[in-house]
């Protein structure tokens, strides 16, 4: 037997629901100070290397990120994740 539940909610009511803490405060400096290191810049390599430190960890971090949204994709449609 097979159950789907759908649940309309904004991303606030579901962190909310889940339990998970408020972080539009910290999001908000965040975008602050990528917007203002965008503006003025002419060299993309420089806007790279200051974007690439401000983010967590790094490119290991959005490496791992990336490979946990990939694993929670198969995971949804019923494959086996790689090794």
């Amino acid at each position: 037997m097979k159950i789907n539940i759908e649940i309309e909610c904004t991303p606030e009511e579901a962190r909310s629901f889940m339990g998970l803490p408020d972080v539009s405060a910290a999001n908000s400096v965040y975008v602050e100070n990528i917007a203002k290191a965008m503006r003025g810049v002419s060299d993309p390599t420089q806007l790279q290397q200051y974007a690439t430190a401000l983010a967590p960890m790094g490119q290991v971090g959005l490496k791992l990120f990336q490979s946990f949204v990939e694993g929670g994709m198969k995971a949804a449609s019923g494959s086996k994740p790689s090794e």
